[in-house]
């Protein structure tokens, strides 16, 4: 059974500053951006805590520093005898949870990650494209959206993040039509995302088959403990099996309402965000509004998730 989950953010959690209060106070965090400087052979900590927000905000940059961000956090939580059952990690956050579970070192993270970054970038670069996300349709109303365009290769549904609220990703031209679609069929609001590439489609084939190739050349292992996998909302926690879901996660949509959903029905009953922002806590509420929900994004909220003892459980607060 899951007791205390970890989430781990992925790209769109970034700002300048992440990082910066928990390397200050704690040495373990120190260390890991110490660390992800020396590897990647660039001045990522100062990146982070001091920006300037245009290169942090670039896809090879914003990736490896949510990672040192996550991984600094968790290493913290872990001097404090806080321990996960289970792991999570939206996007570019799986990285983060495999590196937490131990199924690659955070210096091979790292460079899988930055590899990542870059691919992608060179992908949106390639084969421009944009994302939007539609709020109010289900994941069938969504369906027959790209039904009705239906231009497979140029638009696809890239994150079911929570009831409601699906991100779309594709050619311009194709997101246009699919957003016109959604519109007809009920749409509340469409809210066009700032990135710069089509993540999580097939724009992304050329990123996949690099990163591919990365991913084979590191050893993975079997995890302290499972990972749910965006591409299957499933516990992973075999190195090959690992190794399949992360290749195939940039050309399939990330199943986060599912992980949730699956998270609570295996008993999770305590989430906490590990690394920067809050983005991940609002997309649990939407699954489960009397979730206990955590932060570690600065001292005081890191210190009340250690402190906090994990409720109840809440698996039959939500339907699977």
């Amino acid at each position: 059974m899951v007791g205390t989950a970890f989430l781990f953010p992925g790209q769109g959690s970034q700002s300048v500053g992440m990082g910066r209060a928990l390397a200050e106070r704690y040495p373990e965090a120190r260390a890991v951006f110490e660390e992800a400087d020396m590897v990647l052979g660039i001045k990522l900590s100062a990146l982070c805590f001091k920006g300037p927000e245009e290169e942090l905000v670039k896809t090879e940059n914003t990736q490896p520093a949510l990672l040192a961000t996550s991984i600094a956090a968790y290493r913290v939580l872990q001097a404090k005898g806080v321990a996960p059952s289970a792991a999570a990690g939206h996007s570019a956050g799986e990285y983060a949870a495999h590196v937490a579970a131990g199924t690659f070192p955070f210096a091979d993270g790292l460079r899988l990650i930055r590899a990542r970054g870059e691919a992608m970038a060179l992908a949106g670069r390639e084969r421009p494209g944009a994302m939007a996300a539609v709020l109010g349709l289900d994941q069938a109303q969504i369906g027959e959206v790209l039904q009705a365009v239906g231009a497979p290769d140029d638009l696809a549904a890239a994150n079911y993040n929570s009831p409601g609220q699906v991100v779309l990703s594709g050619t311009p031209e194709a997101l246009a039509l699919g957003v016109e679609e959604a519109k007809r069929r009920g749409a509340k609001k469409v809210v066009p995302l700032s990135v710069s590439a089509a993540f999580h489609s097939p724009l992304m084939a050329a990123a996949a088959r690099s990163l591919a190739a990365a991913l084979d050349q590191v050893a993975f292992a079997r995890g302290r403990f499972p990972v749910y996998a965006n591409v299957s909302a499933a516990p992973v926690r075999e190195p090959e099996e690992a190794r399949a879901s992360l290749k195939a996660q940039l050309l399939k949509p990330v199943l986060w309402e599912q992980t949730m959903r699956a998270l609570l029905r295996d008993g999770a009953d305590r989430f906490v965000e590990v690394g920067n922002g809050r983005v991940l806590r609002g997309l649990v509420r939407g699954v489960d509004k009397g979730a206990a929900l955590f932060g570690s994004q600065d001292p005081d909220e890191l210190e009340a998730a250690a402190a906090s003892p994990a409720p109840a459980s809440a698996a039959a607060r939500v339907k699977s």
